[in-house]
């Protein structure tokens, strides 16, 4: 099966680049948070950026990226480095995890969708695929922190990766070229995000009887 990107090999690379570098951030910050040694960090990092990606690449029948490139790996020790190098910085700004986190939630939840299309599948599990891209990481981040994943809990995390799904495949049924459609969904799922946590929308949670 032909595995190249689905658009432009840069763009994809990009996107890869960008969204594994923020993911690695925001598991490493977390991993700091809890006061992990460098090793601690690294492992949650690498875990939150490879994980979601892993994953769907096992279930669409395919080499997971990262066993054939050891860019993932790279990116994720460079990750390491500048959390370390502007430690002072990052620890006075309580929302950097949210930041980079979101950065890497849109991104791989795209890069998601695009492999999973590319590789002949139809929408409805390419936006299956983009979601578990984008959240799946960050479940294991949960884990190796003893948290409760934040998917199961608050926030539109999971949900925020299936509208973007969504709205790349409305956008691309108005015949929207790629980079606009990548464009406009990375934008609408950090917005769907956003919004959620500043007005504390959060899907209905189950009770006791």
């Amino acid at each position: 099966m032909n595995t190249e990107p689905y658009i432009g090999q840069t763009f994809y690379l990009i996107l890869e680049f960008l969204g594994t570098f923020a993911f690695a951030i925001s598991g490493i910050r977390q991993a700091a948070s809890k006061h992990f040694d460098w090793f601690g960090g690294f492992v949650c990092g690498i875990s939150v950026a490879i994980g979601g990606g892993t994953l769907r690449d096992l279930m669409l029948g395919v080499t997971p990226f990262w066993m054939t490139n050891p860019f993932y790996i790279i990116c994720t020790i460079l990750a390491q480095v500048f959390v370390i190098v502007f430690s002072r910085y990052l620890k006075h700004l309580d929302n950097t995890w949210f930041v980079f986190d979101t950065i890497g939630l849109a991104l791989f939840t795209i890069v998601g969708v695009q492999k999973t299309l590319f590789c002949g599948y139809p929408y409805w599990v390419a936006i299956m695929m983009g979601c578990i891209t984008g959240a799946a990481g960050g479940v294991i981040r949960d884990v190796l922190l003893d948290t409760a994943p934040i998917i199961f809990q608050k926030e539109f995390y999971a949900t925020a990766c299936i509208f973007g799904g969504v709205f790349y495949w409305l956008l691309t049924m108005i015949g929207v070229n790629m980079e606009m459609t990548s464009l406009l969904t990375f934008v609408f799922i950090c917005v769907v995000r956003y919004l959620a946590v500043r007005f504390n929308i959060s899907l209905p949670k189950f009770k006791d009887e």
